[in-house]
């Protein structure tokens, strides 16, 4: 993630930093207090999950008034103020609908600039969205951390990165970013002004198709605003909302952008992707890849006890899903590999095809499928949208060696993804491969335990 900064003159004459990552679609994440664009890439999942996102859409981000690289010098931080900024960032990109992300008091801002703009709107994602900004209010022992906010503002700053991130580098370097970019005047007006906010005669004109997300757990806005917004309460907005859908979520991480992208983000993109045009087939290069190999395991057993007829059934639905998957996670199913033959498949990123291999594993457990999963990276040759080469014979022989919904591999790839996937690895040792010279030293991938952290952190 190297984002390029642009700027946009908001209608009172701010200046707006913004930029753009990836091509498509354009989804536009609303901008907060706590989020900047320069933040974001001090977190290291943050990075991974823009990159992922990015990989199948244009992804938009801006710095709100006050913050980041917007203008420093603002008097006015009222709603109206904070939905032109939005609306200045949209109209730079030009005619085109967008989709809209907000979270948490943002989605005062996405929602109040659909129904002001249902004209640039094609689909809304709301976040915790509430009645009353009064509902965001801190309590618990971030209300106890106000006064030290008033008195000691670096040191209220250090507190808050370490409810979000614990004693780790990447806390001690969003401490030092909020530190340089997080003026207590522009928190104080702002937070303010947010908590003057009744919502309730916005939400029924919304007209565009909505996602409503209720988070499920501690986790959510909690660490930031010290308050879990009720899931009545936002259950209740989402039936204001004329057509809104809705799905619970299990979010990992108060940023939105720094959590797991299989229990918050892939929600999103599937909501975005419905109704859409069906994925265009990508030309797949010559040259080096991450290749993934799916196969059923004892496919010959299940066609015997479920019949013919049934399996294959099943086998299609699965195939379906497993390309999804696939697609939604930045890789490239091969069109000429079938479900039974096995699903084969490119990515770029080590990190995004190991992802992609633990959903594909989870999926096929939940279908009565289970799978053989191997991962591993190598030249590859394209002929008649099909991939070719000893690469894929070796990720089709990892594969092979895994016990059901495992994810096995190479030694190549674990190099690769060993900082950036988010899991671990265990070691299986060297094996030997058949129609392979050497032996290939091999992997499972283990997910991380999840760490115990301070209240919301």
């Amino acid at each position: 993630m190297d984002p390029q900064i642009r700027y946009v003159t908001s209608a009172d004459g701010t200046r707006i930093a913004m930029c753009e990552l990836g091509s498509g679609q354009p989804l536009v994440i609303v901008s907060n207090f706590y989020s900047t664009i320069e933040l974001l890439r001090e977190i290291p999942q943050a990075v991974e999950n823009l990159d992922r996102l990015a990989s199948q859409r244009k992804v938009v981000l801006y710095d709100v008034r006050g913050a980041g690289y917007s203008s420093q010098v603002v008097r006015d931080f009222s709603l109206d103020a904070n939905v032109s900024d939005l609306a200045a960032v949209v109209d730079s990109l030009g005619d085109a609908d967008v989709d809209v992300l907000a979270a948490g008091p943002a989605t005062q801002v996405g929602a109040t600039y659909a129904v002001r703009h249902p004209d640039k709107m094609r689909k809304l994602i709301l976040d915790s969205p509430t009645w009353l900004g009064s509902n965001y209010a801190a309590s618990g022992s971030l209300e106890a951390l106000l006064p030290l906010a008033a008195s000691n503002w670096s040191l209220y700053l250090q507190c808050l990165a370490l409810a979000n991130f614990g004693w780790t580098e990447t806390g001690r370097k969003v401490a030092e970013r909020h530190i340089t970019e997080a003026k207590r005047a522009v928190w104080r007006e702002s937070t303010n002004e947010t908590q003057r906010v009744d919502m309730t005669a916005v939400y029924p004109q919304i007209t565009c198709p909505t996602f409503v997300l209720v988070p499920e757990g501690s986790s959510g806005w909690r660490a930031l605003f010290g308050r879990l917004i009720p899931a009545t309460n936002i259950m209740e907005v989402a039936a204001a909302i004329p057509g809104a859908q809705v799905a619970k979520t299990r979010p990992t991480h108060a940023l939105m952008l720094s959590g797991s992208w299989d229990s918050y983000l892939a929600t999103i993109v599937r909501f975005l992707d419905e109704g859409g045009e069906p994925p265009k087939s990508v030309e797949v290069p010559s040259g080096t890849a991450i290749i993934f190999f799916a196969d059923i395991v004892d496919s010959t057993g299940l066609t015997e006890r479920l019949g013919d007829a049934a399996f294959r059934e099943k086998a299609r639905d699965l195939d379906t899903a497993l390309r999804k998957i696939i697609r939604d996670n930045g890789g490239t199913p091969i069109e000429g590999k079938l479900l039974g033959d096995g699903v084969l498949a490119t990515f770029a990123s080590a990190s995004h095809a190991i992802g992609a291999a633990l959903a594909c594993g989870k999926a096929g457990e939940d279908g009565g499928l289970p799978l053989h999963l191997g991962l591993h990276a190598g030249d590859v040759i394209r002929e008649d949208n099909n991939v070719f080469g000893g690469a894929v014979n070796v990720a089709a022989r990892i594969s092979g060696l895994s016990a059901a919904g495992e994810v096995l591999v190479s030694d190549t790839v674990r190099s690769l993804a060993r900082t950036s996937a988010g899991v671990s690895f265990e070691d299986r040792g060297e094996q030997a491969l058949k129609g392979v010279g050497e032996a290939v030293r091999v992997w499972a991938v283990v997910l991380r335990e999840p760490q115990d952290g301070p209240e919301g952190g």
